[in-house]
């Protein structure tokens, strides 16, 4: 995997092949470019509203077989841990999710906490869109549809790294300066802690973030992936 194309998705091929990480969940799946992708026979789909349909399913599985063992959820994120992850992980941990879901602190870090109740000791979370290089890209919601959604929109994601940085003494969460910045959260104590309150969090604004972005973020260059992880490149 080179630095230049490495993606959220290039991300968790190598940490299936290398580090055999097969139980995948997948919050924001969309249209399925990443979930049907991901070479795994182990892989839950959840989303609100899924952007595909039957014949999308069929064309995937004929591409890539493992998709045939598909599990789709078209629900909330909530409801989804809510109702059905306690009997899916009863035994079977989580091992490797990628958060993908609606851009905003508060789901980000629920979906992140969540995954963490249900996950095993080697569980890798990835979380998107964790460095917004622009004002527009980190408005809220509601602004991004007043423009008709007209723009890349990462929200304020990246909170919930100075959140978990700063209140999860078991986990450890930095940022690799790719894909839009990719979150990796690990199950692993924090050496490199935040001292932010809730409520200072709550009020922290993009422009905080660009002056603190490199500590805040714990930002690392892409090649930092395979460091951490102990993978050689491909």
């Amino acid at each position: 995997m080179s630095m230049k194309d490495m993606s959220r998705l290039s991300v968790i091929k190598a940490l299936i092949r290398h580090r055999k990480l097969k139980n995948y969940l997948e919050i924001g799946v969309f249209n399925g470019h990443v979930f049907f992708r991901v070479p795994s026979s182990s892989k839950v789909a959840v989303d609100p509203e899924f952007r595909f349909d039957g014949w999308r399913k069929l064309g995937k599985t004929l591409v890539q077989p493992a998709n045939a063992f598909n599990r789709y959820f078209e629900i909330t994120s909530d409801d989804f841990f809510a109702r059905e992850a306690p009997r899916l992980y009863r035994e079977n941990k989580i091992q490797l999710a990628l958060v993908d879901g609606m851009h905003q602190y508060e789901y980000a870090l629920r979906d992140v906490e969540n995954i963490i109740n249900f996950a095993g000791e080697d569980i890798v979370i990835i979380l998107h869109d964790c460095n917004p290089a622009k004002k527009e890209a980190a408005s809220s919601f509601e602004e991004w549809k007043s423009n008709n959604f007209s723009y890349q929109w990462n929200g304020d994601v990246w909170k919930a790294i100075v959140h978990l940085r700063s209140l999860r003494k078991d986990l450890t969460s930095f940022v690799l300066d790719t894909d839009f910045g990719l979150g990796v959260v690990v199950r692993k104590p924090n050496t490199r802690p935040l001292s932010f309150t809730l409520e200072q969090i709550g009020k922290l604004t993009y422009e905080d973030l660009n002056t603190h972005r490199n500590e805040w973020l714990d930002l690392r260059p892409a090649a930092y992936f395979h460091e951490f992880f102990g993978i050689r490149p491909d």
